[in-house]
């Protein structure tokens, strides 16, 4: 590993962990982080979470396990450049996803829409509730006990309700304040990796059609470079290579404008780089072709018939897993039930959210169908 740039995070200057613990042997605390993160039960359940397509739809298709891993690859090859904390911005990349519920952002969506009246359900608040309090692994503490800034970078976002409850953490937005250049630079790499995989997966499910893309600034123009680096390339190669090509494009742009920010910054320090605007960003020039990539997506893919059939019958199904719980605990599992059973009614609701958000797709299915039978809704999923 490359030396560490002065402005990145090392063990020397981290804040450490909520609960004390002897150092680990033969491995960094960022490291302990990462492996603990795999290990958990949250980061297994990825592998059967919606990315766009629900696992079911084909045995091709991103789910948000392997988007993690897309994004840890991208965040570890983008720090080393910058010369940041690999260690670190793998933990977070792996550990980012772990609140998504089933069905991806329709999912979200409906379980915030049943817990509007008990404080909401936000992805993000909800991965660091994992880390920090539901995974039950160790004997000495809830959660997983990761590094502040391992747990920094899961929180990209919060809402005003949520930031008073989390302390040193929640500061940050109070004050305007930057995370860690690791955990701006997996923000980034999040949205990098899903934007063109998404055009990967949607050309596979012929939802998008080459034509179509070629409307896009970015697209387009990677595409004329495959075929004229390549010519007569076609079919899946061309695909792969226009994706491959598009990501590499924007991978080059961040570190080159992340290098001039810090530059011009004169950052020397992680605190520094807290106090400074954020460094990592695209240039002025590759902003305004993500965003066209981004709104032509969510035009064609995300809002496509096919998807939102499916996003339609995914809300009612947790709508209705939502209802069936607090109108019957017993109806829960019996560790739920308990955390249901002894608290009013916001702390109830808050322990359905986290057994719905804890559920994959097919597993979400399954309980709709004990508790409904087989219905319009879970019957095409």
């Amino acid at each position: 590993m490359k030396t560490p740039a002065p402005y990145a995070v090392t063990e020397s200057v981290s804040r450490g962990r909520q609960h004390a613990e002897p150092p680990p042997h033969e491995r960094g605390e960022f490291q302990r982080d990462r492996d603990r993160i795999i290990h958990s039960t949250a980061f297994r359940r990825l592998e059967y979470k919606t990315q766009v397509f629900i696992n079911h739809e084909g045995d091709h298709f991103r789910t948000r396990l392997t988007h993690s891993l897309e994004v840890a690859q991208l965040s570890r090859s983008i720090a080393r450049a910058l010369g940041l904390n690999e260690e670190l911005v793998e933990a977070i990349a792996l550990a980012h996803d772990l609140g998504h519920t089933p069905f991806g952002h329709s999912g979200q969506d409906e379980l915030n829409a049943c817990m509007e009246a008990f404080g909401g359900f936000e992805h993000n608040f909800q991965s660091l509730r994992i880390v920090d309090v539901l995974e039950e692994r160790y004997p000495a503490f809830d959660g997983l006990n990761l590094m502040f800034e391992t747990r920094e970078g899961i929180l990209k976002h919060c809402s005003p309700d949520n930031i008073h409850a989390l302390g040193e953490l929640g500061r940050r937005f109070i004050e305007g304040r930057q995370p860690s250049l690791e955990a701006q630079v997996v923000n980034l790499t999040d949205e990098m990796a899903y934007s063109n995989h998404d055009v990967d997966d949607g050309l596979r499910s012929e939802l998008l059609s080459l034509e179509q893309l070629d409307t896009v600034a970015i697209f387009a123009q990677c595409r004329r470079e495959a075929e004229a680096c390549w010519p007569g390339l076609a079919g899946r190669r061309l695909v792969h290579e226009t994706v491959r090509r598009m990501i590499n494009a924007l991978a080059l742009d961040l570190i080159t404008q992340a290098r001039a920010n810090i530059t011009q910054s004169g950052v020397e320090t992680p605190d520094d780089v807290r106090a400074a605007p954020a460094l990592a960003e695209y240039s002025g020039e590759m902003r305004p072709k993500l965003r066209e990539l981004k709104a032509f997506l969510f035009k064609n893919l995300y809002r496509h018939e096919r998807v939102l059939r499916m996003t339609n019958q995914a809300q009612r199904i947790i709508a209705d897993l939502f209802a069936a719980y607090m109108g019957d605990l017993d109806a829960l599992p019996p560790q739920h039930r308990a955390r249901a059973q002894s608290n009013p009614d916001d702390i109830k609701a808050r322990a359905i959210a986290d057994y719905i958000a804890g559920m994959t797709d097919r597993y979400a299915v399954k309980e709709h169908r004990r508790l409904y039978g087989k219905s319009e809704a879970n019957a095409a999923l």
